[in-house]
Order: structure tokens, then C-alpha cells, then sequence
């Protein structure tokens, strides 16, 4: 460890301490912090927007070792190696940063990336059992104090992330088309969505409309619906809702929703959220599809989940979580309206789910 690392400081709402060092960009960092037991994939998790307002703590030992892929795009605008245009995270919390990487695709190590894109890291940090502390007491805010760097952040009173509407701060601000002229289209509304859920779409040949979160796109022409993934606590989302709720009254052209999408189409059936104590966030969730003994090990990341009980009559649940039975998924009775709350799309973790794609693209 370079001992021009500075001393730095996790400090839990509880008044719970972790002395670390610093490696990434040198400023005081406050937001919610989580928990992620994936081994590999944190250039995907970073630039995954639904981590916006978090800190990801990596319990995973060793973080670094095959630095970054370059951040390059392609001709559509979609980054080529990473899920979003920019790192979302407030902080990455590890235990071992490795300075020396070794990867064919690396461009850069972690702290030079974190540095440039003004992002804090921490590293020196009992992640296992600062993990534990987490699941014990369930997800808290915290922030990072580094020695000698001012802090601003203030008190923990100040903020407070389930009041936020992150989806607002991540979602696109105008319309975005892909793949024009594809003989479907798909609006897709976009509460955050990552690159490759775009990718798994557009490999499927159809036209994707991106949309912006609150944006009403019942007058457009389309021939399926897909509610991406994001950030912060669904029910921030009324506005998304509602616009669903209209769609849903007007046709019965299919739906396809991930995660954020999930609780979306759930609250617009009329099902109720609530916020699980310390989320899943990692690439080995088991899954059982409802109904069969098909299992799936699925990548996840959020932190709310559907109330099954609350599902209303004519919808039910589509997949179970194998480990702590919630709600992973949903379906209309009748309709062509599906969702799950984990990531078919993965980017990182395994793709059993991907055929969730091809099934969308066979009801268009």
C-alpha cells in the first residue's frame, strides 16, 4: 500500500467507525452504504446507475487487480465495456485495493479512473465485518471523512436517501431513438437504465424509443413497453406510475419490466413496496420460477421489494426468491405483462435469464 495514501474515515449513522485509506478522488462522501458479495464485475456496478446515492462496499477481498476497460462507445452512444456514461456511485469501500492490474482490455487502474471521475475509494476496511454490522442493523447511511480534506457534508440529519427521486438525476432528459426504422418498436422508459439491458434489445432487431422517466409516451406508436431498472425508492415515482396505469387502460400491447421496473409495474397494478433490510446485491441469487422447479442464479442490485400479498386479483407472482422468498417477479393472468426484479441482462454476472428478451420480442 502507497503511503502517500491519506487516512480516512467510514462513519456509520450509528456512530460506527472504519479506518481506512484513501485511493480515489480526495473529498468528504456521504450515501447509503451497501453491500455487493460479487467477486468480479465492479466497472459494470460503478456505472450502474441504480447504484446513485450509494456507497458499494465490495465484500469481495481483492478489488483492482485487472484494472479498467477503456470507456468507449459505440456508434449508437452505448459505452462498449461499461452500463452508463459515468460513474453513479458515491464511494467504492474495500478491503485490498490492488495498484497493480494485469488485463488484457485494461486501460487505466481503479484509483486512476475513481480520481478522474472525482469519485472516493477506501480501502484497508474490514468489509466482512462491516457487512455484518449491515445485515444485522440493515442498510444505514454513512459517510467518509479523509484527514486534512475539508468535510461538507454535514450532519446525517441533512440528507436522508429514501426521500430522494434519484430516478429523476439519472433518467435521459430527451427522447433517444435506436435502431430506427426495425419493423417493432419498444419504448422503453428509462428510470436508469443500463447499457446492456439497451444491447440485449437492440440484438434482437428492434427499434428502441428511450424515453424519459415521467415522460407521457401513451400517444406514440409502439408495440411493446419495457420499465428499466434504477436507483432509490420506487414510490418517489408517482408521476412513472400513473403514465403506466394510463398505458395499461388504453391497451393490452405487451409489458416488460427490471427491477425498478418490476415495482413500477407491480404499484401500477396496485401492489405495494417495501424496503428490504439489506437488499440483494450480487451475482448468485437463486430464483425459482413459480410454479415449476425451474431455478435460475440470477444478478441482482436493489434494495425494495413487491409485497406479494399485496398483488391484486389477475396478477401473480412470476419468480420467488430461493433464499429469502421475496418477490422477484410478477405476470398479468391474461395480458402479456411480465416483469422481474432481478438482471436477465446481467453485465456483470451470469445470463440464464437472458431468454426473458426473447420471450418480450416474441409478444411484439
Amino acid at each position: 500500500m502507497s503511503m502517500t495514501m491519506k487516512d480516512a474515515t467510514l462513519i456509520l449513522s450509528d456512530g460506527t467507525c472504519f479506518r481506512g485509506k484513501s485511493f480515489g478522488f480526495e473529498k468528504a462522501a456521504f450515501g447509503e452504504v451497501v453491500f455487493n458479495t460479487a467477486m468480479t464485475g465492479y466497472p459494470e456496478s460503478l456505472t450502474d446507475p441504480s447504484y446513485a446515492g450509494q456507497m458499494m462496499v465490495l465484500t469481495y477481498p481483492l478489488v483492482g487487480n485487472y484494472g479498467v476497460p477503456p470507456f468507449t462507445f459505440r456508434e449508437d452512444g452505448l459505452a462498449d465495456f461499461m452500463e452508463s456514461d459515468r460513474i453513479h456511485a458515491e464511494a467504492i469501500v474495500v478491503s485490498d485495493y490492488s495498484a497493480d492490474f494485469n488485463h488484457w482490455r485494461a486501460k487505466e487502474s481503479l484509483a486512476d479512473w475513481l480520481k478522474r471521475e472525482k469519485v472516493v475509494g477506501i480501502t484497508g476496511i474490514d468489509t466482512r465485518e462491516l457487512t455484518k454490522v449491515l445485515r444485522e442493523s440493515g442498510v444505514m447511511t454513512g459517510k467518509i471523512v479523509i484527514d486534512g480534506v475539508g468535510e461538507e457534508n454535514g450532519d446525517f440529519s441533512e440528507k436522508d436517501y429514501s426521500s430522494i427521486n434519484y430516478v429523476s438525476r439519472v433518467s435521459c432528459t430527451d427522447v433517444i431513438r435506436y435502431n430506427v426504422g426495425a419493423s417493432k418498436k419498444v419504448v422503453l422508459v428509462d428510470c436508469g437504465v443500463k447499457h446492456n439491458i439497451l444491447r440485449c434489445l437492440l440484438k434482437r432487431n428492434v427499434e428502441v424509443i428511450r424515453v424519459p422517466w415521467n415522460y407521457d409516451y401513451t400517444e406514440m406508436e409502439y408495440d411493446g413497453l419495457f420499465i428499466s431498472n434504477g436507483p432509490g425508492n420506487p414510490d418517489n415515482c408517482a408521476e412513472a406510475v400513473e403514465i403506466l396505469k394510463k398505458a395499461m387502460s388504453l391497451s393490452d400491447k405487451p409489458i416488460f419490466g427490471i427491477c425498478m421496473g418490476n415495482q413500477l409495474l407491480s404499484k401500477a397494478a396496485g401492489a405495494s413496496i417495501y424496503k428490504l433490510k439489506y437488499g440483494h446485491r450480487s451475482h448468485n441469487q437463486p430464483v425459482r420460477q413459480v410454479g415449476t422447479q425451474r431455478c435460475f442464479i440470477t444478478s441482482q442490485n436493489h434494495g425494495y421489494a413487491v409485497d406479494d400479498s399485496t398483488l391484486p386479483q389477475g396478477w401473480e407472482p412470476l419468480f420467488k426468491n430461493m433464499n429469502d422468498g421475496s418477490n422477484e417477479g410478477i405476470r398479468h393472468c391474461c395480458k402479456p405483462w411480465f416483469s422481474a426484479q432481478f438482471h436477465p441482462e446481467a453485465a456483470s454476472g451470469p445470463t440464464d435469464t437472458e431468454f426473458l428478451f426473447d420471450d418480450f420480442v416474441k409478444l411484439l
